[in-house]
């Protein structure tokens, strides 16, 4: 009869460059952390090898594989209803990965699976801006896109298919821009990193003005906020259009669904001195009337990769217990 105590989780957080795994207690401590480059493998069935040595490697070395309960996994474009990630694009493995599975036959243990927005939201709604809120939104401002997850009652809501919150997505420009998921004028495309710098390409085109950014080798988010640094009108004008447009994106949100926050979270939250002002202009020009000033406009202060790995513990607890060991 096994009566070992099950006190910890691991949380996974799968970047398209590193992979983080955390052993953190019921306290939500993290206890110890490894690395996987992501990059190193381009089949999935390989990654899955490898990340399973390094899950029981750390959990051996932190107390013993009998003290973790579950596995709960961060990654783009995941599904928690199914455990798969469904069409990644810009993930190494395409199609539809049954990643829950092929981690839970190798690791014995329960594993829930989700995308990186619904687990930066269970890490803000445990342990950030939104303790103690039941019906929240956040929006995850990314190198990488525009993702969200939105909390009603207190619960994640999924959906029927477990796609709900898929602002990025939403279209904001008749045949506007190309976005990756296929479509055009989609959110993303305009209130992202790479929206930014499609943004600031456009207005040099289409003006003749001085700016540091015609200089520049390269443009990139952290070059266009060294120019606003500097007074550049175009750079700045670049950020104002951004926040401008995720503020209509945020009202439209905000009127469907009646939050008490929208938590604004992810690696562009850095630039957000140059982008809030816009945005918060646009929402409440946008948003409706009744929850005008009734919703608060809140910036996460959680550093992204320990909110992820926490979140990811998080969405450990969730799944039913499970073990090849017992």
């Amino acid at each position: 009869m096994n009566t070992s105590i099950k006190s910890k989780v691991i949380g996974i957080d799968i970047g398209v460059k590193v992979t983080t795994i955390a052993v953190v207690d019921l306290r939500g401590t993290i206890l110890a952390k490894d690395y996987l480059p992501t990059v190193d493998y381009p089949f999935v069935n390989d990654y899955a090898e490898a990340l399973s040595e390094r899950i029981v490697m750390l959990a051996e070395a932190n107390g013993g594989y009998e003290t973790i309960r579950s596995v709960g996994v961060s990654v783009a474009s995941a599904n928690y209803v199914t455990g798969c990630i469904e069409n990644a694009s810009n993930m190494p493995w395409k199609g539809i990965v049954p990643l829950a599975a092929l981690l839970r036959d190798r690791v014995g243990l329960a594993v829930a699976v989700g995308n990186d927005a619904h687990v930066t939201a269970m890490g803000e709604y445990v342990f950030g801006a939104a303790h103690g809120m039941n019906n929240f939104v956040v929006v995850s401002l990314g190198h990488g896109g525009l993702g969200s997850c939105f909390f009603s009652d207190g619960q994640p809501h999924l959906g029927h298919l477990g796609f709900a919150g898929e602002i990025g997505h939403c279209c904001i420009e008749d045949h506007g821009r190309q976005c990756t998921c296929g479509r055009q004028g989609c959110l993303e495309e305009y209130a992202s990193a790479r929206g930014l710098v499609h943004t600031a390409q456009e207005l040099l085109s289409a003006s003749d003005a001085p700016s540091q950014l015609r200089a520049m080798d390269e443009l990139t988010p952290e070059v266009i906020a060294q120019c606003c640094e500097a007074d550049d009108e175009i750079a700045k004008e670049a950020f104002r259009l951004m926040g401008s447009q995720l503020g209509l994106g945020m009202a439209n949100y905000a009127t469907l669904v009646n939050p008490e926050a929208i938590i604004l979270a992810g690696e562009m939250n850095i630039y957000s001195k140059w982008f809030l002002p816009a945005l918060k202009q646009s929402f409440d020009e946008h948003v409706f009337g009744n929850i005008r000033n009734q919703v608060k406009l809140l910036v996460s202060e959680m550093d992204n990769s320990e909110r992820d790995a926490l979140g990811a513990s998080a969405l450990a607890w969730t799944v039913k217990e499970y073990s090849l060991f017992k």
